[in-house]
């Protein structure tokens, strides 16, 4: 029986680290990933042969989330996930918490939107429509947390503990549309609250600080779940092939234990990294005043001081 469409899932010999990160490409995300980090290059390049700069650190970034995403999907791993509950666990969080963050902190519509020519007056290039996009009233209902949140706890309840998840393991097709919706939803959840992208949904730093914790309490309580379980609680996962060694019911709690760290780790990654931009913000609009101050001889200093002094003729 072959799952996923590059490996004898049912054959597989007891699952070892080594043995899950031997090559075995599925050909969607192989070619996802590479034309992704064309692309990218294409842009660097670009802009670096126009004499602009573009930060090191975000190229590196975008480089590892892709590579994470090619190293679930790309190796047998993604041939144990479709058989085992842990190993599968393992892919769904690296692609809908790790990768997303990577990525994000890439900046990749920055660059497209530096790196694109403009296409003229009156006609509308790949830039053009791109900006339209990130304008459009989708992106304002698709990034608002409204919409986010509820999605991020819908991809953990709505889909395992639901038929879908069964349905969707079923064919090829739908494992990668799976994975592809965990990937977008990791995508639209952490762009508003972390991203370097500009966007439609953009609330001040202590508000996407709630955002980030208002989601990650329920993760936690989907890894408990699986953790406390009693018996399997997903069917593709309740009849392990043989050959690996593992039960069903131990496999479910190991899987719950990972959902579990997962909420932890990336919410720290995605904390530090806010703070980050919000000590950044606060120098930059510290230099934004002292260089108004310079140009005008500090206006405001003034106008209070002779408030002060107008308080003080009015007290005597």
């Amino acid at each position: 029986m072959d799952h996923s469409g590059h490996g004898m899932t049912m054959d597989l010999p007891p699952f070892t680290l080594g043995r899950g990160l031997e090559w075995s490409a599925d050909p969607f995300f192989l070619v996802a990933c590479l034309a992704g980090l064309a692309l990218y290059g294409w842009g660097v390049v670009r802009l670096v042969r126009r004499g602009d700069k573009w930060p090191v650190g975000r190229t590196v970034a975008y480089t590892l989330g892709v590579l994470s995403i090619m190293l679930m999907m790309c190796t047998r791993l993604n041939d144990y996930g479709m058989v085992m509950f842990s190993v599968h666990m393992v892919q769904h969080m690296v692609i809908s918490m790790v990768s997303p963050i990577l990525i994000l902190l890439g900046a990749p519509i920055t660059l497209a939107l530096r790196a694109l020519p403009t296409a003229g007056r009156g006609r509308k290039g790949p830039r053009e429509l791109l900006l339209m996009f990130l304008h459009s009233r989708y992106m304002r209902i698709v990034t608002h947390p409204a919409f986010t949140i509820p999605l991020f706890i819908a991809s953990l309840y709505g889909l395992y503990f639901t038929p879908i998840f069964d349905t969707l393991m079923g064919s090829r097709v739908g494992h990668i549309a799976m994975m592809v919706h965990f990937l977008a939803v990791g995508l639209v959840f952490f762009w508003p609250i972390m991203g370097v992208d500009p966007g439609p949904h953009r609330p001040g730093y202590l508000m996407r600080m709630l955002e980030l914790f208002a989601g990650m309490p329920f993760h936690a309580f989907f890894g408990i779940a699986l953790m406390m379980a009693s018996q399997p609680m997903v069917a593709t996962f309740e009849n392990p092939p043989a050959s690996l060694g593992i039960e069903a019911l131990s496999d479910q709690n190991a899987a719950g234990g990972i959902a579990w760290a997962f909420s932890e780790v990336p919410s720290v990654l995605v904390l530090i990294a806010l703070l980050f931009q919000w000590y950044g913000s606060e120098q930059r609009q510290a230099r934004r005043t002292d260089r108004a101050a310079d140009r005008d001889g500090d206006k405001e200093l003034e106008a209070y001081n002779a408030y002060l002094a107008s308080l003080n003729t009015q007290g005597r």
